[in-house]
């Protein structure tokens, strides 16, 4: 059984899993900003990841000068950080929430963009530390903050979550693998290891464009093959273990398959 389920894993990598998110628009709606990421334990330090987006485009906005404050109770753990400057709009920031359990305050004060100054403008979030203050799981299908966890990867890839294959992903994810008690129990195992590091792939894809389309080829036949799903029926969870392999074995047939047979057949070329 758990030979199954690391086989399963390969063609889930790009699954959206279950990380924190939290998107609010600035006092004066010229941006959005996202927070992603992992639940989050008192006296540990945790990367948060940092997405400012366009929200007519829904695109990652690049050249923003801003400075971060986080604060629980009115006391600073965090910042106030000098202006600072990203200029591909994204940026992970590790920060110790190190006051106990409880809320804390992430405040954002953005004062440019693309190289402009512009009238400060605010965006707050309040961020729950600690098991005990944990907000209790939403029932299924319903999200958090408009969003029901992320796929950083493919997100990144695609440009927004909004992009047809980040949706196809998700309804894949809600309406056929969470439908089963192993693909739950699957997801659940999985979101530690996805998010170990999706984070990093998706930033090197933002600042790198040539990177970003080599990992928009490579993951299309993947999306293809996992489209295949929306069109049976899985009632069981034999039938969602059978066609969870089906599909492993049809990635590898692409992935190294394929390749594999046409290095031998130029092999066996080069040699007459």
């Amino acid at each position: 059984m758990k030979i199954i389920f690391a086989l399963l894993l390969i063609p889930l990598l790009i699954i959206p899993a279950f990380a924190e998110t939290q998107t609010v628009s600035t006092d004066k709606g010229t941006l959005d900003v996202k927070l992603t990421y992992e639940p989050i334990e008192p006296n540990t330090q945790t990367k948060i990841n940092i997405d400012f987006i366009n929200p007519q485009t829904q695109k990652i906005q690049e050249h923003i000068d801003y400075s971060i404050t986080v604060s629980k109770d009115g006391e600073t753990v965090f910042g106030p950080i000098p202006l600072t400057h990203t200029s591909v709009g994204s940026v992970k920031i590790p920060i110790e929430f190190n006051l106990g359990e409880g809320s804390y305050s992430m405040n954002f004060n953005i004062e440019g963009i693309l190289f402009q100054p512009i009238p400060a403008e605010t965006a707050s979030f309040d961020i729950v530390v600690g098991e005990a203050y944990a907000q209790p799981d939403p029932p299924e299908n319903e999200t958090v903050n408009g969003e029901n966890g992320g796929c950083l990867i493919a997100t990144a890839t695609f440009g927004s979550e909004l992009s047809p294959q980040v949706q196809q992903l998700r309804e894949l994810r809600d309406n056929t693998v969470l439908k089963t008690s192993s693909g739950t129990v699957f997801m659940s195992g999985f979101n530690q290891l996805y998010y170990s590091f999706s984070p990093s792939i998706a930033d090197y894809e933002r600042e790198n464009p040539v990177f970003r389309d080599i990992m928009k080829i490579s993951l299309t036949p993947m999306l293809s093959s996992l489209s295949l799903l929306n069109y049976v029926d899985i009632d069981s969870e034999q039938e969602m273990l059978g066609y969870g392999i089906s599909i492993v074995l049809l990635n590898i047939g692409m992935y190294i398959g394929i390749p594999v047979f046409g290095i031998l057949k130029l092999y066996q070329f080069r040699k007459k």
